[in-house]
């Protein structure tokens, strides 16, 4: 099944819950209460959706430095999305649709990830959970039945940039900060313990490409909103720990740009050196 375009509406999933070649996933989070997601998925969720924990499966253990969700280990998550039903190659390609009720904040991670997997086969739901529910779509508390995936990782290792590399960035890189302007300013530091920002780096807030209720803007306020992009030699996106940058890579496809790099320790990396 061919990827529509990297993001579907509630009124395209309805249509294939029963799609033996979709998989849904439940990415719903919370960093202020980690266990959350979960119980919101055990009270209700998409039928036949798998949930996904950012900590626990979108995320390694956290280190010295490295930032608060290092990328999971490819081998975890590979024997992650096999588990839930994944083909990874040839006609059987599987399409993952994910969804949250956060902007996107947690969906695109996982969006993130799988292409970063070689894995191009997936779609965030526009609205996510929120719009799900009020469209009168169905929800249970099943939990979907197992069948067999096979996902095989094909890493596309130069989507990511560590701390050197950011620190080297040449004349011409452009270094976006995806955190809320008053966090990127240093005006406020809600979760990691120096406030700040990366000497260089201009701010596109996450929450600025979709509304307030989690839809998308269209493709062509996109293409506005990242027009200055096109001066960069490179474009690197970072936050606080590589999450909720990952919407604004997810926008930049949606405009039809090609994909961004992404410093995955974040500023909960960089301000781990200047302790």
């Amino acid at each position: 099944m061919t990827c529509p375009r990297n993001l579907v509406s509630t009124a395209w999933l309805t249509q294939h819950l029963d799609d033996p070649l979709v998989v849904v996933v439940d990415c719903r989070f919370a960093l202020a209460d980690p266990h959350q997601g979960r119980q919101q998925y055990t009270q209700s969720h998409v039928p036949g959706a798998w949930y996904v924990d950012l900590n626990q499966d979108l995320s390694g253990p956290v280190q010295r430095h490295g930032g608060r969700h290092p990328l999971p280990p490819i081998e975890d998550l590979t024997t992650l999305l096999t588990t839930i039903g994944v083909m990874s190659k040839g006609s059987d390609s599987t399409l993952v649709v994910a969804y949250d009720d956060s902007q996107f904040a947690f969906a695109a991670r996982l969006w993130w990830l799988l292409r970063y997997l070689g894995h191009d086969n997936v779609a965030v739901l526009d609205g996510g959970w929120g719009g799900w529910v009020q469209s009168g779509n169905p929800v249970t508390t099943a939990q979907p039945e197992a069948r067999p995936g096979n996902f095989i990782p094909a890493q596309r290792q130069n989507w990511v940039v560590d701390i050197d590399h950011v620190r080297r960035r040449q004349q011409g890189s452009m270094l976006i900060d995806s955190r809320s302007p008053e966090r990127y300013r240093g005006e406020v530091e809600p979760i990691d313990p120096i406030a700040g920002s990366i000497p260089g780096a201009v701010n596109y807030f996450w929450q600025a490409v979709s509304d307030s209720v989690g839809q998308m803007q269209p493709p062509e306020q996109l293409a506005d909103h990242w027009a200055a992009l096109d001066a960069a030699d490179e474009v690197i996106v970072y936050c606080g720990s590589g999450v909720t940058a990952c919407v604004n890579l997810l926008s930049q496809t949606l405009a039809g740009r090609p994909m961004a790099k992404l410093y995955a320790g974040g500023w909960s990396d960089w301000c781990s050196y200047l302790e």
